[in-house]
């Protein structure tokens, strides 16, 4: 122990004993510091050559990860220097992420909270006649597309789900390493993965051209072709979720005589359900805001259709779409009814995934809530 402590210690020849884990320790909030100052370093920089906002940012991100890495080698040492420029790379590299993410919500937002209200909710769009000026105006209302937006995805739901996470108990439960079915099962999920939505779309609409005759455009139609998209996503994640289940759960089911359905049913499920509501969520927020499968197979309309097994089918991304693609006479209200469609989507994706968690909250086990 004291071996230890020494050799963790240097005798300066002209002083005592320096414990060289403290020393030489940059400022606290030196990072910040150094930031501010980069930032007007490349401002003045770009101010000689012609300012530009993108061309700001990243000469100031240069200069912070030179400066940072100059200033912690020789204050510092090497290895604090290296860790300190790599969060640096990474803190970068998450910015550049949110960046598109983050200037998208905000252009959803500003062009889409001036058209939601509670009749544009609450009505459809249809044409009203104006006893005044004698014209026939079109007022805008997403209520077909939200029931429709709901009605597909959840029957794509409800149909994708259980076939997902069966599959998905099937490879990790029951089938055996190596085995020819579970070898088929997986390449067939890793095929179905690299599907473009389009295809599904072209699938479905086949599918149901070739039972019910051309044209034969309707919301099960468009679920179906969601549902097809949903499946490999629910089983790769939910493959993922069971196999981080300890084993040592298991076996300890099984010493106490429970068969395997139990252990699976009472002990598999209940510890990964938090993973699986947000495999089956992930799924859900991918297939949402899908537009060409729903265009291709339940078609467009802005009259209210609650039948899903009968005539088109209008949901919000398609709403988004149609309104820019086919804008009526009024081009503007036009343009406003697809930002609004498009916030309204963001919207119903949020309190889907709150529902999700509070459900995964409610059911998961005492000790993981």
């Amino acid at each position: 122990m004291t071996a230890s402590i020494a050799s963790r210690k240097s005798k300066s020849p002209r002083g005592p004993i320096v414990n060289t884990l403290t020393s030489g320790q940059l400022p606290r909030f030196v990072e910040l510091y150094t930031l501010a100052a980069a930032l007007l370093v490349g401002a003045g920089i770009l101010a000689l050559v012609g300012f530009n906002v993108v061309g700001w940012l990243v000469v100031s991100a240069i200069v912070y990860l030179v400066v940072l890495g100059v200033m912690s080698s020789l204050v510092e040492n090497r290895r604090k220097a290296t860790d300190r420029v790599v969060r640096g790379l990474v803190s970068t590299a998450f910015l550049l992420a949110i960046i598109p993410l983050v200037s998208t919500l905000a252009t959803v937002i500003a062009r889409g909270i001036g058209v939601i209200n509670w009749t544009f909710i609450s009505t459809s769009t249809s044409n009203v006649f104006d006893p005044k000026t004698l014209a026939v105006v079109q007022t805008e209302g997403a209520l077909q597309s939200i029931v429709g937006t709901l009605i597909i995805t959840g029957m794509a739901a409800a149909m994708s789900i259980p076939i997902g996470i069966l599959t998905a108990i099937y490879l990790v439960e029951y089938s055996l390493a190596g085995n020819w079915m579970s070898r088929t099962v997986t390449t067939l999920v890793d095929v179905m993965t690299g599907i473009p939505s389009i295809v599904a779309g072209l699938f479905a609409f086949s599918l149901f051209s070739l039972l019910f005759g051309p044209k034969a455009f309707s919301g099960f139609s468009a679920s179906v072709a969601l549902a097809v998209l949903m499946i490999p996503i629910v089983v790769r994640s939910s493959e993922e979720m069971l196999k981080l289940v300890s084993m040592e759960l298991r076996e300890a089911s099984y010493a106490l005589g429970v068969s395997k359905f139990l252990t699976i049913w009472k002990v598999v499920l209940p510890t990964a359900i938090a993973g699986l509501v947000t495999g089956v969520m992930l799924a859900i927020a991918r297939v949402i805001g899908e537009t060409a499968p729903i265009f291709m197979a339940a078609s467009f309309t802005n009259n209210f259709n609650s039948n899903p097994f009968s005539g088109p089918m209008q949901t919000l991304p398609v709403m988004a779409y149609t309104g820019y693609k086919f804008p009526t006479t009024n081009i503007q209200g036009s343009l406003d009814s697809a930002w609004g469609a498009a916030l309204l989507l963001i919207i119903l994706v949020v309190i889907l995934n709150l529902i999700a968690r509070i459900v995964a909250r409610a059911f998961a086990p005492k000790g993981l809530r």
